[in-house]
């Protein structure tokens, strides 16, 4: 039978549940922080503002995000100046062909001087973990992280290590059609809660950091905003947002239409609902709501599902994308009734 235990130094996993009557300081408390991150962020990512928010909710929805885009835009930048904010455990794992399954996950390596297997901890034990270009591993090291990612675990030689929360991955990639990478398997796609792309900056932006950044580091003067146990403490009060049945439905309404949509072969999957609805809570106390609206899943929709359909080939011959199917699945349902 598996065993379960921590490495040395971990901490607890979860806090207290908030009683009902802290969530109104707790949610102040969170937009108070969440604001103070995003200008830290800010600060480094010039012009950029939506895809910080973003990359925000899905880090209080205790979610993984993946940023993709061409090289030299700023993806590692942004996740290493995220994780500087934040006065935790941060691990780099640079994705490349030789990488090992193990170089993540850890490994048993024999103790002559006590006779037995002792665990190693790979890098993916941290409170965020920086997966820098991740689809030029391997399809068998990208897997390395489907436990890690969707039960806060690693399992080696039979015994289950949990990782310390929170727990977080932003992995970085470029565009598959550049060379030397390997497609993300659906079920890698899957366990994303989101991906965004970081898209060139503005004129402006990109000369004030040509002006800001020529001769300095600005990640160097990046300070911690927050530390890991009240990251912790702030997710639950993501867990105390209300979300109706009628807009729950409509969350299941919209992941549903995608499996019977013409242009995909591969619709969204439950749990791309489970993570459209965290991070419709998420969005919902980062602006100091105790519930969610039809507005906050709409916004997401995009980032959270359409990274994990996979689209028919003459979908793909039209120029179409999972964010087109996406935006026709929203224009097509059926907003929910007001409570």
């Amino acid at each position: 039978m598996t065993t379960t235990s921590a490495p040395p130094g971990s901490q607890p996993r979860d806090p207290a549940p908030l009683d009902l009557q802290e969530l109104p300081a707790a949610l102040e408390r969170l937009r108070r922080t969440a604001d103070a991150l995003a200008a830290a962020v800010e600060r480094v990512i010039q012009g950029k503002d939506e895809t910080v928010r973003l990359a925000l909710t899905v880090l209080f929805a205790e979610g993984h995000l993946l940023v993709e885009d061409v090289p030299g835009v700023g993806k590692t930048m942004l996740a290493k100046t995220l994780a500087r904010s934040i006065d935790g455990t941060v691990r780099r794992i640079q994705f490349t062909p030789d990488l090992l399954p193990s170089d993540v996950t850890g490994s048993s390596v024999w103790n002559q001087e006590r006779g037995e297997f002792e665990f190693r901890p790979g890098a993916v034990f941290a409170n965020v973990v920086i997966g820098d270009e991740i689809n030029r591993a391997s399809p068998k090291t990208q897997s390395a992280l489907l436990e890690c990612m969707e039960e806060g675990q690693v399992t080696v030689d039979g015994t289950s290590w949990s990782l310390e929360r929170p727990f977080i991955v932003f992995a970085t990639q470029n565009p598959v059609e550049m060379d030397g990478t390997y497609p993300l398997p659906e079920a890698q796609r899957d366990r994303f809660t989101a991906r965004i792309s970081m898209g060139y900056p503005s004129a402006d932006a990109e000369l004030t950091m040509l002006s800001e950044h020529g001769a300095t580091r600005p990640l160097d003067a990046v300070t911690p905003v927050v530390d890991a146990e009240e990251v912790r403490r702030l997710t639950q009060a993501v867990h105390g947002v209300h979300a109706a049945e009628a807009l729950k439905q409509y969350v299941v309404d919209l992941v549903r239409r995608t499996r019977t949509h013409p242009d995909l072969r591969l619709g969204a999957s439950p749990r791309a609902a489970l993570h459209l609805l965290r991070t419709a809570r998420a969005r919902a106390a980062l602006e100091g709501r105790d519930h969610v609206l039809p507005d906050d899943v709409q916004a997401l929709a995009v980032p959270v599902v359409a990274h994990r359909l996979v689209l028919t080939a003459d979908a793909l011959l039209a120029g179409r994308d999972g964010a087109d199917v996406v935006t026709d699945v929203l224009r097509t349902t059926a907003l929910p009734s007001p409570r």
